[in-house]
């Protein structure tokens, strides 16, 4: 098994499937889409998700799952959140303890709340479980731009077998232990990115956006400390790394999101446009519910949920949060953070 297994065609998928296949390792690349596998095998191009990116020679797609498990020890699953579960549970009837699964996948599921790694390991014989996550935009890595990811396992075979395929040129990848902390940012990064595009879509500043990563911030250690992550984590690349470079660039798919929604587009016709998942939209539901049922104290994501399900006004949830003093003034001792 000495190819890396790469599950997903997105933009993410096929950007990491080609930094593996740059880095000189043969990639085995599964697509849904057959028409996809065709365009790579014949084309070395995924003009879909990457218009303008050659293909590495090495990467090889196909959309047989069974070889995928078969040939490659090493996979990395870059499936959207609400279809994780049935794709690796498709997978794992081809796998066995000696696979080592990497997901870059950041969400939670919809009515359960469960991380990916949770539902990786539920639906898997695999215990060997890591998860990538950083600021990684996939155009920038595509374009060979200086970037680094984190992968947090319990497993360290898990993060130097990753290391050894992914990191080149211009990748580095650090290693971690926390793999609820970098679940958890990875995940909440997506709202706070809803909510800074919906800042500067209504014409704000820099420091509209510095308030709300910041308080926002708070918000993914509140959480994540609830759920046992540790504090230290949301001050790395999965944490404020990640959160910086979606909430900034407006190559985000959930910055974009926000943007087009302070403009006045619908949601249908937003979501009707766009060719990849945006996992903001779903994940600010889940947070939601999972907030209101523990009592945790969520202000932003409360205000992008009414934004994005209740049809509320941009402006009128900004002036709400303004004008709570619990918003402005509050201090949390227990994640540091005013």
């Amino acid at each position: 098994m000495s190819k890396v297994g790469i599950l997903g065609g997105g933009s993410w998928g096929t950007a990491l499937a080609n930094l593996v296949g740059c880095n000189g390792h043969d990639v085995l690349h599964w697509m849904r889409d057959r028409d996809a596998v065709s365009e790579c095998n014949g084309q070395r191009t995924n003009t879909r998700y990457l218009p303008g990116l050659a293909l590495s020679n090495r990467i090889e797609a196909t959309s047989d799952l069974a070889r995928v498990g078969q040939e490659c020890r090493l996979i990395l699953v870059v499936i959207p959140s609400q279809s994780l579960r049935m794709v690796v549970g498709e997978l794992g009837n081809h796998l066995d303890g000696g696979h080592l699964l990497v997901h870059a996948t950041k969400g939670f599921e919809t009515g359960t709340f469960k991380r990916m790694s949770v539902i990786i390991r539920e639906e898997t014989c695999t215990k060997k479980i890591g998860v990538l996550s950083g600021p990684n935009l996939a155009k920038e890595i595509a374009e060979g731009q200086p970037s680094a990811t984190v992968v947090a396992s319990k497993y360290k075979e898990v993060i130097e077998a990753s290391r050894q395929v992914l990191v080149g040129p211009t990748f580095r990848v650090y290693g971690s232990s926390d793999v609820i902390g970098a679940e958890t940012g990875g995940a909440l990064k997506n709202i706070l990115a809803i909510a800074s595009g919906l800042a500067v879509g209504l014409g704000f500043g820099d420091n509209t956006k510095a308030m709300l990563l910041t308080r926002g911030l708070a918000e993914i250690s509140r959480l994540g400390i609830h759920l046992g992550a540790h504090p230290a984590t949301f001050s790395g690349l999965s944490g404020i790394g990640d959160l910086m470079a979606t909430c900034f660039s407006p190559l985000s798919r959930n910055f974009q999101v926000g943007a087009r929604l302070a403009k006045g587009e619908s949601m249908e016709q937003i979501v009707g446009a766009m060719n990849q998942v945006a996992e903001g939209i779903k994940t600010t539901r889940a947070v939601h519910e999972y907030g209101q049922a523990n009592g945790l104290y969520l202000p932003i994501t409360e205000g992008v949920h009414r934004i994005l399900y209740d049809g509320v006004s941009p402006r009128l949830v900004l002036a709400e949060l303004m004008e709570s003093t619990r918003f402005m003034y509050e201090v949390d001792p227990e994640i540091g953070v005013e």
